[in-house]
């Protein structure tokens, strides 16, 4: 059972995959900290110094009755708050990993492409009369027997 374990821990992929979730961890903090400090007081400041962060509905007082100014003093009131600042906060900071991942993506599958060269000769056609596909050198189409120029 040690042996299986041991063997399972060498594979490549586990490893590959272990340092992806650490360096996505480590980008993620990264992105929440872009949006949370750098992108949201702007866009709070253009929309009348709202602080995203604050923004929530009360659904219940808590102890002492409210108004609360801050949604921290409602939660340490024990209020019940939906927060939804803090969710569109979240939300912008999951479309800019998105965006960077998808950016690197890119990235790395044009490089494959251009490692590829360029792509092989075709060795097929299409029959105009069927639309299916014969070998390049055919005089007549296998499934509908037209004559081929």
């Amino acid at each position: 059972m040690f042996k299986e374990f041991s063997d399972f821990l060498k594979r490549g992929s586990l490893v590959d995959m272990a340092i992806g979730i650490a360096v996505g961890t480590a980008f993620a903090t990264i992105a929440k900290s872009l949006v949370d400090d750098i992108v949201m007081p702007p866009v709070g400041l253009i929309l009348g110094n709202v602080e995203f962060d604050n923004l929530f509905v009360l659904l219940r007082h808590g102890d002492p009755i409210g108004p609360y100014t801050t949604l921290a003093v409602a939660r340490e009131a024990g209020a019940v708050a939906i927060a939804y600042g803090n969710f569109i906060n979240n939300v912008l900071a999951f479309l800019v990993i998105a965006a960077v991942f998808f950016m690197i993506l890119r990235s790395l599958n044009q490089l494959r492409r251009e490692e590829q060269g360029t792509p092989a000769e075709p060795d097929t056609k299409t029959c105009p009369f069927c639309i299916h596909t014969i070998p390049l050198k055919a005089s007549r189409c296998p499934q509908c027997t037209s004559s081929l120029a």
